[in-house]
């Protein structure tokens, strides 16, 4: 154990952490120049594209007669959960920082989370080699936030490559090898699980007492589910099998799990012929609080949708759907998401690998509801909602907000919190930035609140948070008509100081969208019984007496008469085709 180095690289989005893992494997030979591509580990094409990782991929590396175990994590908020245990499965991590941006609020919450398991802590300026890079800024805020100085701030390019042989030497002299008892009963966490079509379900562990051999009884301490250990071996970065992986090193099992559902991210594995009965801790069961309804535009196209669904649930295990429908757009599944992020992800999945074309309605979260009965309900879309007399409170999620940005725009910041109905805990400055702390219902940050804290700060501006309470709120159930007959899958819950102008700005963008017939339609909002918005579209119009050329008045009289008997009974039969991009009217910006 003496020569394992167990670590993790975490960063902000596209602060370079998955090209420091490229040139850490070309360094330490562990991947043939031929087979090198840039952002190696990053095997999705999704990920690739949109330049962030998803997916956390392990890696071993040798260098100095030392196992480097590297662990690349995901540096978004939604995957918070799953980067705090591999932070939990290593001794130490590597703090990409970019010279050019500087300490940015993913940078912060990754900081937190690797102080609390108490790891050592090595910083790095990336991007030193570019034009913009402002290096005695950026050590300055490092300082400042790790309490270190300035001897032990390594500065590099990753992309170049300069100065990146020092991270490797630092990784082996500064973070301390990983201690566990290998005659102890068995304990090994899990800090990543897929699913493969071919071999099952695959877990990555860090086997933190005792050993995993090959063909091994398993069983999960938090699920109890029981399965047999296939294969074992280590990463580097394909799958090399051995006969064993031994307390500290990190590897992956291959087991006979038809799900990820049965071995959780977090859980503990132990084996049957030397059994632990304490699991590891930190475990829990992540909840998504971000749910969409997903239909196909063709009806015929919904049974394809339900298998994909599963099939992307196989390997996800954070991903839940239940079946659902709506008199407007049919049969869909209503999948809960851990963020937006997850949403879009796995929308664009999806649509790309199961060649779907979907509607996606508008994002909301879930609701606890206390009923008079004194039960306790849950609901995760406002057509679920039961009728108001019915209820005691609605009870909304609410988040704990991190913001960085310039000092110039802290006005513009709060501000859009307030509009938010946020409201503003701290304000602290670390050098030239700013860092605000923040309360906010969830449901109100769902559209488009990322989206307006860069248009407000100029792309400078970034954002962590994290769930914390249910708040008991004013909650109305905001419904909206079209031609008099109400459209469920377009319900909103807001809060009624906000339910006047948000029926209105909905009732406006819909009449953009809605065609136009030949009676006039009318778009109405209401809270229950009471309407409180309304638009018309009005009817396309033939000229009926455009045929006439003087003649008696009351000829003229007769055919428009006529023409409005017709258009009184075509709206009485006449039905409105709601297209869809109706559904994502929320989402849509002015």
């Amino acid at each position: 154990m003496e020569s394992i180095r167990n670590f993790c690289i975490i960063a902000h989005i596209d602060h370079g952490k998955s090209t420091l893992a490229d040139r850490m494997m070309e360094m330490t030979d562990t991947v043939a120049k031929r087979e090198m591509k840039s952002q190696l580990l990053d095997s999705m094409e999704l990920e690739r594209e949109k330049g962030i990782t998803i997916k956390l991929t392990p890696v071993r590396m040798r260098f100095r007669d030392h196992d480097l175990n590297l662990i690349d994590t995901p540096g978004h908020v939604d995957f918070s959960y799953e980067v705090s245990r591999s932070l939990q499965a290593c001794e130490g991590a590597v703090l990409v920082v970019d010279a050019s941006q500087g300490i940015q609020a993913q940078t912060l919450a990754n900081v937190y989370l690797a102080l609390e398991q108490d790891l050592t802590i090595i910083p790095v300026l990336n991007k030193v080699d570019l034009p913009a890079a402002d290096v005695p800024r950026v050590s300055k805020e490092v300082i400042n936030l790790l309490g270190c100085s300035d001897e032990d701030i390594i500065k590099i390019s990753a992309k170049t490559g300069e100065n990146v042989d020092q991270v490797l030497e630092a990784i082996i002299e500064r973070i301390p090898s990983p201690s566990g008892d290998s005659d102890a009963p068995t304990r090994a966490l899990i800090f990543d699980s897929y699913y493969d079509d071919y071999r099952g379900v695959i877990l990555y562990a860090r086997v933190v007492d005792g050993e995993i051999r090959k063909n091994d009884q398993i069983k999960m301490l938090a699920t109890q589910a029981g399965g047999l250990a296939l294969e074992v071996g280590q990463l580097s970065p394909d799958m090399r099998a051995s006969a064993s992986i031994s307390t500290g090193q990190i590897g992956y099992i291959v087991t006979n799990l038809k799900t990820t559902r049965d071995a959780r991210v977090g859980d503990t594995i132990t084996v049957n012929r030397s059994a632990a009965t304490q699991a590891l801790p930190g475990y829990k069961n992540v909840k998504p609080f971000v749910y969409a309804g997903f239909f196909p535009v063709s009806n015929e196209d919904y049974n394809d949708l339900k298998d994909a669904v599963e099939k992307l649930s196989l390997s996800d295990s954070a991903l839940q759907f239940e079946p659902e429908n709506s008199p407007v757009l049919g049969f869909g599944v209503r999948i809960g998401f851990l963020g937006l992020l997850h949403m879009d992800i796995v929308r664009e999945r999806l649509e790309r690998e199961y060649n779907l074309d979907l509607v996606v309605t508008n994002p909301s979260t879930d609701y606890q509801l206390t009923l008079v009965t004194g039960e306790e309900a849950n609901i995760k879309s406002a057509a679920d909602l039961p009728d108001v007399t019915k209820l005691v409170e609605i009870r909304e999620p609410w988040i704990n907000g991190e913001i960085v940005v310039p000092k110039d725009y802290i006005g513009g910041v709060i501000q859009l919190i307030v509009s938010k109905r946020g409201v503003q805990k701290n304000l602290s400055y670390i050098d030239e930035r700013a860092l605000i702390s923040f309360e906010a219902p969830l449901a109100n940050l769902l559209t488009d609140f990322y989206d307006q804290l860069k248009s407000a700060t100029s792309g400078y501006g970034s954002f962590n948070y994290e769930l914390s309470e249910y708040r008991a709120e004013d909650l109305v159930r905001v419904d909206f008509y079209v031609g008099g007959e109400m459209v469920d899958s377009l319900s909103v819950m807001a809060h009624r100081s906000e339910s006047q102008s948000l029926g209105r700005e909905v009732v406006k963008k819909l009449k953009e969208v809605v065609p136009r017939q030949s009676f006039q339609v009318s778009l109405q909002a209401a809270i229950g019984g009471r309407f409180i918005a309304r638009e018309d579209i009005s009817a396309y119009r033939k000229d009926v007496t455009a045929k006439l050329y003087g003649g008696d008045v009351s000829r003229r009289k007769k055919l428009l008469a006529k023409q409005a008997k017709g258009k009184k009974r075509m709206k009485k039969f006449g039905n409105v085709e709601i297209p869809s991009e109706a559904f994502t009217v929320m989402l849509k910006r002015d």
